[in-house]
This record gives structure tokens, sequence and C-alpha cells, in this order.
């Protein structure tokens, strides 16, 4: 069972942090952690900005704040897609994102996903849409022991450009539920009433891609419909894996 999420994003940023071993199959420098806070112990993944390998197309040391910004989009959101995930200014190796790690089984991912849990994507395909994210593989969606879905690696998302790439689109052309439309109306009047977006966001993007986030949740809601793949781009990551 997850930790408390509150107690979690207390013991991220506060807790005693303890490298324990690394992840070899991506690009950008991840490990597996060890927090220990208040005499309990929980298990974290650690991103330091200092092992992101530059990209062409996104900010040179943004993608850790990237991480965490999904996070707080998730939560302003009600969805809870994201682990509590935030950003520690001191780590062993530097400042970086650290997000709670989820126990899953890797076996089981979307390509997997029997029918009922593929029922269960909608608000995935809608999340991917509003962060405008670059490279959903169907193994950054994690089912835990207590049934709940979640959403990781979103390094590569928020661009101001389309760079939506997703294996998600099983909803092409269906209509939003209403409950999901809601969520996005009242993300906008957030923003619009408090500026309660641009003040979580902060620090994690840049201000042209914190505005671009709430115009796409205007045209979202708008529409009122998946979109479909584009025809002259292309709409799936690789691997899709």
């Amino acid at each position: 069972m997850a930790p408390d999420k509150f107690f979690a994003l207390n013991a991220l940023q506060k807790g005693n942090l303890q490298l324990q071993g690394q992840f070899l199959s991506g690009s950008n420098y991840t490990f597996m952690a060890e927090v220990i806070f208040e005499d309990q112990k929980m298990t974290a993944v650690y991103k330091p900005l200092r092992g992101e390998q530059p990209l062409w197309d996104f900010p040179a040391g943004s993608l850790c704040k990237r991480e965490v910004a999904a996070f707080e989009v998730s939560e302003l959101l009600g969805w809870e897609l994201v682990p509590p995930t935030i950003f520690r200014k001191k780590g062993p190796l530097g400042s970086g994102s650290l997000q709670l790690f989820i126990e899953s089984d890797p076996e089981y991912h979307y390509f997997k996903f029997n029918h009922e849990d593929r029922q269960r994507l909608r608000p995935v395909a809608l999340f991917d849409l509003l962060i405008n994210n670059a490279d959903r593989k169907g193994g950054h969606i994690l089912k835990d022991v207590d049934d709940h879905l979640w959403l990781i690696d979103h390094g590569i998302c928020f661009h101001t450009e389309d760079k939506l790439r997703t294996v998600v689109w099983d909803f092409a052309g269906e209509p939003i539920p209403r409950d999901l439309l809601a969520d996005l109306c009242r993300f906008t009047v957030q923003e619009d009433e408090q500026g309660g977006v641009t003040r979580k966001l902060e620090g994690l993007l840049r201000g042209s891609e914190i505005s671009m986030l709430i115009h796409r949740a205007q045209h979202l809601a708008n529409l009122g419909i998946f979109p479909t793949p584009l025809g002259n781009r292309r709409s799936y990551p690789w691997p899709p894996v």
C-alpha cells in the first residue's frame, strides 16, 4: 500500500536520501533511492539535473522540473495520476526530481491491459493531450497492488509546439466524458480567477509553456471530443513500450 500522499511529499523533501542503484535503460541518469523519514522507509526514483542529456528542442536542465510540473497538474485536476513528486535542491548528485516509486508488475502494461483496464484510460488520454506528452509509452502506465493506475516519465512534456506522441488513442473521436470536461473547466477557472495554475507551475515551466497549457485546456473543453492522430506527423512514440 502506498503511503499517505502528504506524508510522502514531506518525506521526499526532508528525508534522508540514499542511492540504491541505477536504472540503465534510459538516456538520462535515473536512480533508485531509499528515503528514511520519521523512522519510516520509502523507495523513490531520483533524476538528478546534472544527469540529463541535452535535447535540441527542450531547454537544458529542465526535464526534472517537468516531472514535478506533471504531478502538480494532475493534482490541480484532482485526478491523482502521477505519483507524489518534488524538486529537491540537495541530493547525492545535486538537485533533481524525486518521485515515490510505485510497486507494480512490469509485465502488465498498456499493451497487455484487459478490456476493463483499457476503459479506465480516458483520463490518461486527456492528461497526455493537455500536457503535450511527447513520449507516452505503454510501459509508462502502471497498475499498483491497490488497483490504482499511475503515470510516470514526464520529462519531455509541456512544449509550446505540438509534440504529442502517445500509445493511448483508444478514444479518438469519442465525446470527452462530462466529469472530465468539468475538471478541465475548473482547471482553467482556477487560472482565470486566482492565477492558481501559474502559481503552482512558476519555477517549473516557462511562462509561455504555462500559457499554452491553459490554452490546450480551453481548446479541449471547447472541442468536447478526443482528437484523432494527425496524419502529417508521427503521433506514436518509439519504441512503443
